[in-house]
């Protein structure tokens, strides 16, 4: 008896309905999930860094164009970008999995050639290697002032998850940044005015403001650089990873008696996560240093967290005389990228990316016939990649009482399926652990808001040393005022934003120890966002330095 196409339809989502009867709903979003682009990086194992000669660098460097994808395939990687291999049993004979996963074929083929005939080949489809376009995408800042205003904000997001995208969250008489679909923003102007939401555009085309922030450079400009400084970083301008690696190992190999390049753990897409430590030795006493720990680059989009990460090397490193002082009382480990996958999708893909690149759509003990039947029901409504990592570390994970965190998969704030389910928060989390004795205070860069946080961010009660970690940053922030006149906010996140769960300067001070656990958000207000640009790097990373070293001075014993 022959199935009609609907009846086929309904085996096809009644399979998928029973995989996923446990697990959390994944809302489509089309903007965010159509992009599944892998790229990997050659890396040596860990333990395995090989340091180059000196020409071997320019040769590097001259061969990097700044457009470049650098990426290796692998075997293992499918044609549908899943990243999965599903072996299969070699021993003849039929079984339900194979009947069903032939059907399944068969209905995905002849749908696909019912759309190509419908709509033709790729028409008003967006191929899963372009990028994401924000044209007339608007950002419009909100000034919501009751709980009923917020409350339709919130309901607004949930219900427009696709199109509307808030870039802070909406919380009581503060103000709220969304970005807006162009076709939908008549529709939110009335649905602001009708409930008499205060409102004002900030960018009227995102993309214009993509297109201007980071200048380009040519490949002539780049052999100009390597050649007067030994290396391409500017801080005219925002790099690729593979730029920012280069020049950890430009460092390394220039400065090897104070500078070890340390790759602590690999990427969910295979790429070297890099951490830099500096050190000039033990101290007079033959005793190790108190540590700084300084990471960024978390959230992928934030680029100007990873260009002051990088700044501060250059001071520390290049300009090591400058702060003999500083380095013979304090040890430094920075992290320049915490998210590669993430920060390089926001290089290739969509600007606007905030999560990893990993997919949790499968779990490892689930059987053929239920991955089979995921692989090919995701094939209709997309699947939702990439988790917060400023939400999956653990402690106080999954809270979502209060907000700040999502169980849901399509969330900017996911949670992930469980604590350190990414391999970049757990390799960055083994390695505070293993050096916790030494590391004296905790930094991760953010952006944007100005804003200096104190724990804790999951609650609104304040740890027993609340008024140390206040006073310490205090002075930071007038350090920074006194550089460019920069005014930044000090407080918990859970007073000044909203409360977050599973962040990671909660769980530096939670579960590592480190008394001074801080989040810095730079840069700016919200005049441009996530969409800093590149002339305010040098601004911006002179300011914050400032900050640093004097509240680095103050931990590490008045140095």
């Amino acid at each position: 008896m022959a199935l009609d196409f609907a009846s086929i339809l309904c085996l096809v989502f009644g399979f998928s309905l029973i995989v996923s009867s446990n697990r959390v709903e994944a809302r489509p979003q089309r903007g965010d999930f159509e992009f599944s682009v892998q790229q990997r990086y050659n890396c040596s194992p860990p333990g395995k860094e090989s340091l180059p000669t000196e020409e071997g660098y320019q040769e590097v460097n001259r061969g990097a164009n700044e457009g470049e994808t650098i990426s290796n395939e692998t075997e293992d990687l499918l044609a549908n970008g899943s990243g999965t291999t599903f072996t299969r049993n070699v021993e003849r004979g039929f079984s339900i999995a194979d009947i069903v996963e032939s059907m399944l074929s068969a209905v995905a083929n002849g749908i696909g050639s019912i759309v190509t005939g419908l709509i033709g080949p790729e028409k008003n489809s967006k191929s899963r290697s372009s990028r994401v376009s924000y044209r007339n995408h608007q950002l419009i800042r909100l000034f919501p002032s009751t709980e009923n205003q917020v409350n339709d904000l919130r309901d607004l997001g949930d219900t427009e998850p696709e199109d509307i995208k808030f870039w802070t969250q909406p919380v009581y008489n503060k103000t709220t940044d969304v970005v807006v679909a162009p076709d939908l923003v008549p529709d939110v102007r009335t649905f602001l005015r009708d409930r008499g939401i205060n409102f004002k555009v900030l960018i009227p085309d995102i993309q214009k403001t993509i297109a201007h922030q980071n200048p380009k450079m040519s490949k002539e400009q780049r052999e100009d650089l390597v050649t007067s400084q030994g290396h391409t970083m500017t801080w005219k301008r925002y790099h690729r990873y593979g730029d920012i690696v280069r020049y950890l190992e430009y460092l390394a190999f220039k400065y090897p008696k104070m500078v070890e390049l340390i790759t602590i753990g690999h990427s969910y897409e295979g790429q070297p996560i890099k951490m830099v430590k500096i050190s000039t030795g033990r101290n007079k006493e033959g005793e190790a240093k108190p540590a700084v720990w300084i990471d960024a680059g978390m959230h992928a989009r934030e680029w100007i967290g990873s260009a002051v990460a990088t700044y501060i090397l250059s001071q520390l490193v290049e300009k090591n005389a400058s702060y003999a002082k500083l380095l013979d009382n304090s040890d430094w480990m920075i992290l320049p990228v915490v998210n590669p996958d993430g920060y390089e999708f926001t290089h290739t893909g969509d600007r606007l990316w905030r999560k990893t690149r990993s997919n949790h759509g499968e779990n490892d003990d689930d059987s053929r016939l239920l991955r089979l039947v995921n692989q090919y029901a995701r094939w209709f409504w997309g699947k939702c990649e990439g988790v917060d990592p400023n939400r999956n570390f653990g402690y106080h994970w999954g809270e979502m009482e209060e907000g700040g965190a999502s169980p849901d998969p399509c969330h900017e704030t996911y949670a992930g399926p469980h604590a350190f389910s990414e391999p970049e928060t757990k390799a960055m989390a083994d390695y505070i652990l293993a050096n916790k004795q030494n590391i004296r205070m905790y930094l991760t860069l953010h952006s944007y808001s100005q804003m200096w946080l104190v724990p804790w961010g999951y609650t609104y009660a304040k740890p027993s040393d609340y008024t140390d970690l206040v006073n310490a940053a205090k002075k930071a922030i007038n350090a920074i005022s006194k550089i460019h006149g920069t005014d930044y906010q000090l407080g918990p996140s859970s007073d000044l934003l909203y409360p977050t769960s599973g962040a990671s300067d909660d769980w530096a001070k939670g579960v590592a120890g480190i008394k001074y656990a801080y989040t810095l958000e730079l840069r700016d207000r919200g005049t441009y966002g996530f969409l800093l640009p590149a002339t305010q790097i040098v601004p911006t990373a002179r300011e914050i330095w400032a900050g640093i070293r004097t509240i680095v001075r103050l931990v590490t014993c008045n140095t």
